[in-house]
């Protein structure tokens, strides 16, 4: 599929009434065409992987072009410094996780990335750092625990971050490691015990959220069931 070809399909499932609504959640980015993620899924499958398709999709600039660009991206192709210039340039919280959950936690680079990612101060150059590692605790089934627990202290090192997409994409990534398994659950627990005692508003809501999904019947049982 050609570049026109595929803003063709994203323009003809474009719904402009839903705009206001999705800014209200902070779905925002200039362009934004208001098309549904199973609409850009679908179309994702028909494209197949299509690296040279996706890099120009993402120089668009268009959200929902983006977020297509995450799903048709060769994640082996991707270098460090393609990843470097589309981090840079994410601008709403969608597009971010998307990107992550969709292409970045799938590249080789993926953990070296995390660590880079977390001690920049842009915004959501941050909070997918930490997207990423929500991602890779969800999808990595190859990392051994050792891998994650290495991460616990970046976790705690920003949770002082108050700003509203870092915080969230925080508690995300330790929630993430702690519904893992039996063993990193304790060590989340444990290390939200240990934020709970830092003197600063983002770190004391992290770990209240994170132990309330975590000690929850359901995470429990899942846990114990080996799930």
């Amino acid at each position: 599929m050609t570049l026109p070809q595929a803003l063709k399909r994203l323009h003809e499932r474009a719904r402009p009434d839903q705009l206001e609504g999705m800014a209200r959640f902070g779905i925002v980015g200039e362009g934004r065409l208001g098309v549904s993620i199973p609409h850009l899924r679908k179309l994702a499958r028909e494209i197949g992987r299509d690296q040279k398709l996706a890099l120009a999709l993402w120089k668009t600039g268009i959200p929902e072009a983006r977020i297509l660009a995450s799903m048709v991206g060769d994640p082996d192709r991707m270098t460090s410094r393609q990843m470097n210039a589309w981090v840079r340039e994410i601008d709403s919280w969608d597009v971010c996780d998307q990107v992550c959950m969709n292409l970045f936690d799938k590249s080789p680079l993926a953990w070296t990335k995390v660590r880079e990612w977390s001690r920049r101060e842009e915004e959501f150059v941050k909070r997918a750092a930490f997207a990423l590692v929500a991602c890779l605790a969800w999808h990595d089934r190859e990392s051994p625990d050792a891998r994650f627990l290495a991460l616990l202290p970046l976790i705690r090192r920003e949770s002082v971050d108050n700003r509203n997409y870092v915080r969230k994409s925080v508690n995300w990534a330790l929630r993430h490691i702690g519904k893992r398994n039996r063993r990193l659950h304790r060590a989340a627990i444990a290390e939200a015990g240990a934020i709970s005692a830092i003197d600063s508003p983002a770190a004391r809501w992290i770990a209240a959220d994170a132990l309330r999904e975590l000690k929850s019947a359901a995470v429990r049982t899942r846990l114990a069931r080996g799930k």
